[in-house]
């Protein structure tokens, strides 16, 4: 029979709307009371008019995100619309008798929409969505577990393992975790130990903190970077390659996934070293796979493809990273050699991400378009003393206090807007601006060292939320990683990355 005419009516009614908050946050007016603070000081002596404001939207959008007054997509609304009317509002930087207009204020607040890093991020995300529609990123998952073993030992062993190859193939770190979490939770409750078990809670907190430590290691595993890469072309007119990248990263990363190891193992020993039923659980659901599709087989090859045009850039070819990933993504949705259509993807995407990612690049622009990075590099510069330092004691500073100022951000993109272009002002400043783009570089690294708070990463959340650790637990294993990763880069500063010639 068909629906009555009643119910017809009833599925053509809109769904109720969200609940709206009437209340403003109190860290949202902090957050607006500290702007205006700012734009009610005298503008100091070589500080444009239009700097001073836009170092007010600076301070507003730090607060907005360390205490996510907003979510991070409304807060880019906002700091959109501030750009536009206050520094719309200012004197002209370049001619003080005339105003900027809010036309080009608008403008400069939308630039970072038109940088290629937003057009790699949202292919990277396309690229994701692309692992789950076609069910590739489990699969090899499952594939890299199956050889593992079924000792706690290596099991733990192979939460890495899993985490470093999809790193390699799936483009976002969310996106990685949320695949291997429910694989991982199937090991465990195959292995019938307590959702609470030291054992339950090393594998998931392994899961969180390699995930972290393989952000570094891989240009295109978290948006984070790629952020940064937009920068250093934006800003400083230079780029790093994919392979160059991942040349100087993955050393690094490799070194912290042993340490990693070692660590988890002394702070959450499991509480047997072998438990029998996981491996065979393994077995039985990548069975349940059967062969590989075909889409998988195109994506694989596609995937494939993609790996050698980036670790050859510069090398085989002049095509970048953004370039090739683009071209090989339009392949996907090709009919009759794709694999998936815009429907199957259009639900899969964050939107929001590329939000908050287009505006932060805009921010950090506008406050070097504005004289306001200069001015603040300038300041930093003269408190810290770092004209009279060598670029290894700069980066050894400049690091520590991006590791430290992680506490206060959820979000290692929010972090990299914020911070990466008041840097790359520093360094600019610098006596010695020959390692420039390699100190960069490597203090793009420190961002993703979110180990310590659970709320420091979204990586963090996904793994919390499973309930099989908590928060002092992985305190407990992100302080060790923290230092030991900080001494680590430190090291590789002083031997590595200065023998590759970046330091």
């Amino acid at each position: 029979m068909g629906a009555s005419p009643s119910d017809q009516a009833a599925s053509l009614k809109p769904a109720a709307p969200t609940a709206f908050r009437t209340a403003m946050p109190w860290t949202l007016l902090l957050a607006v009371c500290a702007g205006a603070a700012v734009i009610a000081l005298p503008t100091p002596e070589g500080l444009p008019v239009a700097g001073q404001r836009m170092l007010a939207i600076f301070v507003f959008a730090v607060i907005a995100w360390i205490t996510e007054a907003v979510s991070y997509e409304v807060s880019s609304v906002m700091i959109v619309a501030l750009i536009a009317v206050l520094v719309g509002l200012a004197p002209d930087v370049a001619n003080p008798a005339a105003l900027i207009g809010t036309t080009k204020a608008l403008g400069m607040a939308l630039g970072g929409f038109a940088n290629t890093a937003l057009a790699l991020v949202a292919a990277a995300l396309v690229l994701a969505a692309a692992m789950t529609i076609t069910g590739l990123d489990r699969r090899i998952a499952l594939r890299t577990l199956s050889l593992v073993g079924t000792s706690t030992r290596r099991v733990l062993l192979g939460a890495i393992a899993v985490t470093v190859a999809l790193s390699f193939f799936v483009p976002s770190a969310t996106a990685r975790t949320a695949c291997v979490v429910p694989i991982m939770m199937g090991v465990i409750l195959a292995f019938g130990v307590e959702r609470q078990s030291r054992f339950a809670a090393a594998i998931m907190i392994t899961v969180a903190q390699a995930t972290s430590i393989w952000n570094i290691g891989i240009q295109t595993s978290a948006a984070q970077n790629v952020l940064a890469a937009g920068f250093m072309q934006k800003l400083l007119g230079q780029s790093v390659t994919w392979l160059e990248w991942l040349i100087a990263g993955a050393p690094w990363s490799i070194a912290m996934s042993v340490v990693l190891y070692f660590v988890v193992l002394r702070i959450l020993p499991p509480e047997s070293d072998r438990i029998e039923g996981g491996g065979d659980t393994v077995r039985a659901e990548l069975a349940k796979l059967g062969p590989m599709t075909t889409a998988q087989k195109r994506l694989a090859a596609a995937t494939g493809v993609l790996l050698a045009f980036w670790s050859t850039e510069k090398i085989l070819h002049n095509f970048d990273t953004t370039t090739t990933t683009i071209a090989v993504l339009s392949l996907l949705f090709l009919p009759g050699v794709g694999i998936m259509t815009w429907k199957d993807v259009q639900t899969r995407i964050p939107w929001g991400t590329l939000v908050v990612f287009g505006v932060g690049i805009s921010l950090g622009t506008a406050l070097l378009d504005t004289k306001a990075g200069a001015w603040l590099a300038g300041i930093v510069v003269g408190a810290f003393g770092l004209e009279g330092l060598s670029p290894y004691a700069v980066f050894a500073v400049l690091g520590a206090f991006l590791i430290l100022i992680h506490l206060g951000f959820a979000s290692a993109t929010a972090l990299m807007s914020a911070m990466l272009p008041i840097m790359i002002s520093i360094l600019q400043r610098l006596p010695d601006s020959t390692h420039t783009l390699g100190l960069t570089m490597l203090l793009a690294y420190t961002v993703s060292f979110g180990f310590i708070l659970p709320v420091n990463a979204p990586q963090n959340m996904v793994c919390i939320g499973t309930g099989t650790f908590t928060p002092a637990q992985f305190r407990a294993v992100g302080l060790w990683l923290t230092a030991i990763g900080y001494a680590m880069l430190l090291l590789f500063a002083a031997t590595w990355w200065r023998w590759l010639g970046w330091l």
